[in-house]
């Protein structure tokens, strides 16, 4: 007796020695085979700087398929994560739709606030109902707020492979959440104008994006032509530069400007249009136009940074529809959506983090960049499909072409035409070893290591608008229905460029989810219940028998 006595004060005693040692010492273990809960070291920085309490909705909750059950129970995790390394982060699932009064209300509100809901089909043994959900979270801390989306958008793909795309997503979208709210804004985006770039309008929902992260603002070189100098001493303030879709040739006042703002160590994204040719120009009487070359004296610029952006359009089987009017004008028009052979669907190959897992980006008469020999680094972010040959400008366009059907063996030996380049390095300036046309104290002929990423196609950043004329969400084809991930990679671009500590390769991570086959599931639905629950309970209870008999039999004696 006095043994067994013994034995229990030391194991009370362990116990309380553990619990006391654990309050003190945390550690978690991950035994996942691709260390899906091990977060990498930028977030644990990131989640380790958060001083004050921040709050995190998630309206991921209610009744809804196994897949997004999924997505809930992957969330869940990944947000225990980041409150065990800080009990300042502080989080609750809720159940918008819980009281069924103020659903119509509720979802409007939801809406207002941009958080679209998705329509889901609950399917138990063969009866169907539909759900509402909210694949959404938003991150709060102090008087600032982001939203959170749980689910990508992925054109053509299943719901259960959206899951695993997403939850591939979900350590990188709410860390830079976190970093959005928790920190105050430090680098600054001029948008470049002057040239005949894009209207505000049609770039205000990146602009809108942008502003969660960063000032952003315009910058003119209208007053390059009087005081250069001037100009360029206040771009350095800047740490980046868009240039969107510029339709007027640049100086070489202007030129000097933005090659010095790099060699100085200024980011810059250039989104050009090598060949003058808009979709607006087709709708006419005969449905055609002639693309031809435009001139923005920059190649002598791009020439030197190392690349060369063609003056052909790509011609890709691989593409996005467009929707044109059939029937009799009025009431009886219909609009058909037709294959667009100018419009290459490009989906990301690049193991890059700026397009690592991304759904399809829609181009609009793309160019081909070719890269050259130089001693900067290039990586080629985006390019055509294998199956896409190049039209030489200029060239007649036409319409006409939706009822074509090329044959892909007459793409044989083509394709694959850059379109979207990074390039990382120790640039030289264009005016090297040349005349300068304006003198500047403080021009070098190579500076600061920089970056930069050229986009052969200004369509890429540019929204639509709705019947009010309001800026439609980027990447949204009204005509089409079809959203693309140009908003994604755009703010890819900005991320990377401007990411100082190492956020967008969160985006690199790799999940390997094991996703349920409904339909082996469906057709073993008993054996499967069987297996699930009544063989775990029958092993629990013969364990038990056992167990009883074997310690009646040895304290009978």
């Amino acid at each position: 007796m006095k043994n067994n006595f013994k034995k229990i004060l030391i194991t009370i005693g362990i116990l309380v020695i553990v619990n006391v040692a654990g309050h003190f010492v945390f550690k978690r273990f991950d035994l996942t085979a691709d260390n899906r809960y091990t977060l990498s070291e930028t977030s644990l920085k990131i989640v380790a700087e958060v001083k004050e309490p921040l709050y995190i909705d998630v309206f991921l909750e209610g009744n809804f398929p196994g897949e997004f059950k999924k997505l809930q129970t992957e969330t869940q995790q990944l947000l225990e994560e980041f409150k065990a390394e800080n009990s300042n982060i502080i989080f609750q699932f809720v159940n918008p739709l819980e009281n069924e009064d103020d659903k119509e209300k509720t979802i409007q509100s939801f809406l207002e606030r941009g958080l679209t809901p998705v329509n889901v089909t609950v399917n138990d043994k063969g009866q169907q109902t539909q759900e509402v959900v909210f694949p959404w979270a938003v991150t709060t801390c102090g008087n600032r707020s982001v939203k959170v989306p749980l689910l990508k958008n992925m054109m053509g793909a299943s719901t259960a492979e959206k899951v695993v795309s997403s939850v591939q997503h979900l350590e990188y979208a709410f860390v830079n959440a976190i970093n959005v709210v928790a920190k105050t804004k430090q680098k600054k985006v001029a948008v470049i104008q002057g040239n005949g770039e894009l209207h505000d309008i049609l770039i205000a929902d990146f602009v809108k994006s942008v502003k969660d992260n960063y000032y952003i603002g315009p910058f003119t070189l209208d007053s390059v032509a009087k005081s250069p100098a001037e100009s360029l001493k206040y771009l350095k303030k800047y740490d980046l530069a868009i240039i969107a879709k510029p339709t007027e040739a640049f100086s070489d006042e202007e030129k000097q400007v933005l090659d010095q703002f790099l060699i100085h160590g200024g980011k810059a994204i250039w989104l050009v249009d090598q060949v003058n040719m808009e979709m607006d120009s087709l709708y006419n009487e005969g449905g055609t136009n002639l693309a031809f070359p435009r001139d923005l004296n920059l190649n002598d610029m791009f020439f030197k940074y190392g690349i060369r952006i063609k003056p052909d359009l790509i011609f890709d089987l691989q593409n996005t529809p467009i929707a044109l009017a059939t029937g009799d004008q009025g009431s009886s028009t219909q609009y058909t959506q037709y294959p667009w052979f100018y419009a290459p669907m490009i989906y990301p190959t690049s193991k890059n983090p700026i397009v690592s897992n991304l759904d399809g980006i829609k181009f609009q008469f793309a160019s081909p960049i070719e890269p050259l020999k130089n001693d900067i680094q290039k990586t080629v972010l985006l390019q055509s499909s294998q199956y896409s040959r190049l039209v030489g400008t200029p060239a007649e366009v036409s319409l006409k072409i939706v009822s074509e059907r090329p044959e892909q063996k007459d793409f044989a030996g083509r394709g694959n035409y850059p379109v979207a380049v990074l390039l990382e390095g120790q640039f030289h300036s264009v005016y090297e070893n040349r005349v300068l046309p304006f003198q500047d104290g403080t021009f070098k002929n190579t500076g600061k290591a920089s970056k930069m990423i050229v986009i052969s196609d200004g369509d890429v950043i540019k929204n639509q608008l709705d019947k009010n004329f309001q800026p439609l969400e980027l990447g949204y084809d009204k005509w089409t229905n079809n959203l693309y991930a140009n908003k994604e990679f755009m703010m890819n671009c900005v991320n990377y460029l401007l990411d100082d500590n190492g956020l967008i390769n969160i985006r690199s991570k790799e999940v390997d989810l094991p996703i349920l086959d409904k339909e082996k599931v469906y057709a073993n639905y008993t054996q499967s219940q069987v297996i699930t629950v009544a063989v775990p309970i029958a092993i629990l209870l013969v364990f038990g028998i056992v167990f009883t008999f074997l310690r009646k039999r040895k304290y009978s004696k």
